[in-house]
């Protein structure tokens, strides 16, 4: 029988365990049931999964009902429109999460694959295996769709997952970590594979970014704040990204109307997502024509471009230098105007957050010359930014997006939660 640590934490004053005390139970907890989640079979991982998704789909009413409370809570401190829209839920949204689950089921297991074998002159048989990285801490805002996306990627990957949701989504965070862990025991896995830092206390961020005897890795997933804060005072090794200032250029051979097309669903399509494009950079021999076409397109969505942007259309405002490093995560659109392929790429170069770009032309060498110059973990030629997700990369669902060099960089999905280890085989081989 366990302990329901978090009616613990939640009363100042009664407290049996402080925050990092609390922290450390779940570590331990989560390290065993990780133990026992790395000899799983995947048959049993992917019956976990398909078990939470019906799970989730049969709790769907009284999910709606948690996150209705989180949506009022969160209006009643005044939160932004962009914030609403990540924490809401919503029968479509449910079924999204639960389908998600099952796509991950189908994936093939990343865990126990061969990365490279090779066989030495004196007869040594070395092999680099996929395994798991262990214990995952995940710290994540308002979006509480991210607590099953994490915690079935790293069931499947066969990573225990410690998750800290925003506490603005904690009535919804609950009941998706309880149909996980339904799913986990119709699999008969430990339900402590996937946890909930059930608690508001802010000492509990602290405390697993401390927690080095347990958790192998954190992720963050939300604001610059939260990202920074990680970043900043972790001593668990991290995996980030700060802001997802991304770019779309229209190059002077564009098509106009489809790139307006694209634009559009770059920029509304949702602006609360990290891949929303919020800058838009335009090859001055077209721009007179298409920032009008385009601003008859985006509606009200506000523009703030430099001179040469106003100068093309009044409903153009002033932007300031800061606009151009600015995630809006909002219906605002920066415009610069520059000369040519070799001023955008350096203006991009300077001001993008390395989150995802992308190109607009006809022209396929300028596109080659785009894709391969800049250094953002996705570019992409005439597509929407708005695709940088790995559900939309054919990895059922991400933890995030890394914009990091090291280890995992764009959408990360299974095959980037797990490490390796060499297994060598011998017959009796010594060494000199």
């Amino acid at each position: 029988m366990t302990t329901d640590l978090s009616k613990i934490i939640e009363k100042p004053g009664t407290s049996i365990l402080s925050a990092e005390e609390y922290v450390l139970e779940l570590g331990r907890r989560s390290r065993q049931a990780a133990c026992e989640l790395a000899a799983a079979t995947t048959e049993q991982k992917n019956s976990a999964l398909r078990a939470a998704a019906a799970a989730l789909r049969e709790t769907s009413a009284a999910l709606i009902e948690a996150n209705t409370q989180d949506v009022a809570n969160a209006r009643e401190a005044g939160k932004p429109a962009s914030f609403i829209d990540r924490l809401e839920l919503n029968e479509p949204r449910i079924e999204a999460m639960a389908s998600a689950l099952e796509q991950i089921a189908e994936l093939p297991d990343p865990v126990g694959r061969s990365l490279m074998e090779t066989t030495r002159p004196n007869g040594l048989k070395i092999s680099r295996v996929a395994t798991p990285i262990g214990v995952i801490g995940m710290i994540y805002e308002s979006r509480p769709n991210v607590g099953a996306d994490a915690g079935a990627l790293c069931l499947k990957s066969g990573n225990a997952v410690i998750l800290r949701g925003g506490s603005e989504s904690l009535n919804s965070s609950r009941l998706i970590v309880q149909a996980m862990q339904k799913g986990l025991a119709a699999a008969r896995l430990p339900g402590d594979c996937v946890q909930l830092v059930d608690s508001t206390d802010r000492a509990a961020v602290g405390a697993l970014l401390r927690c080095i005897d347990y958790v192998d890795l954190v992720i963050p997933r939300g604001g610059r704040s939260l990202v920074q804060l990680v970043r900043d005072e972790a001593r668990v090794p991290t995996l980030l990204h700060l802001d997802g200032n991304c770019h779309s250029y229209v190059h002077s051979a564009a098509d106009l109307s489809k790139a307006a097309d694209i634009v559009k669903n770059a920029k509304l399509r949702r602006t609360g997502i990290c891949g929303a494009t919020e800058s838009l950079v335009v090859d001055e021999s077209i721009a007179k024509t298409f920032i009008p076409l385009l601003a008859d397109s985006l509606g009200d969505c506000e523009l703030r471009g430099d001179q040469q942007a106003q100068d093309c259309d009044p409903r153009v405002l002033a932007a300031s230098e800061s606009d151009w490093r600015e995630e809006y995560l909002d219906a605002v659109l920066s415009i610069k105007v520059v000369r040519d392929l070799q001023e955008a790429c350096a203006f991009i170069s300077e001001h993008s957050s390395g989150h995802t770009e992308a190109i607009l032309t006809e022209d396929a060498a300028a596109a080659e010359t785009f894709l391969n110059t800049i250094d953002s973990a996705v570019v992409m030629h005439n597509a929407s930014t708005q695709f940088s997700d790995g559900g939309e990369f054919g990895m059922g669902a991400e933890i995030g997006i890394a914009t990091g060099k090291m280890h995992a960089r764009g959408p990360v999905g299974l095959e980037q939660l797990t490490s390796f280890k060499y297994q060598v085989r011998g017959d009796g081989q010594t060494r000199s």
